[in-house]
């Protein structure tokens, strides 16, 4: 279906984009996509912020343990 889809398309939709988004919101509106898109993909691999921050606590203590032991 989108096999079809060739550099002039994309060049197309970009100067779309540039002439309704302006120079100045372009750059923004791609870090929303790209931030949507980053956090869809996560929601469906299960993996949240809170895991994240929860891992790298843990990982701060068990080096200050280290730290400490040494």
């Amino acid at each position: 279906m989108f096999s079809q889809i060739g550099p002039m398309e994309v060049v197309l939709v970009l100067v779309i984009a540039l002439i309704i988004l302006g120079p100045k919101k372009l750059p923004e509106a791609g870090r929303s996509i790209g931030k949507g898109m980053r956090e869809f993909k996560d929601s469906l691999s299960g993996v949240t912020k809170d895991d994240d921050e929860t891992e790298r606590e843990l990982t701060a203590v068990k080096s200050e343990r280290d730290r400490d032991v040494a």
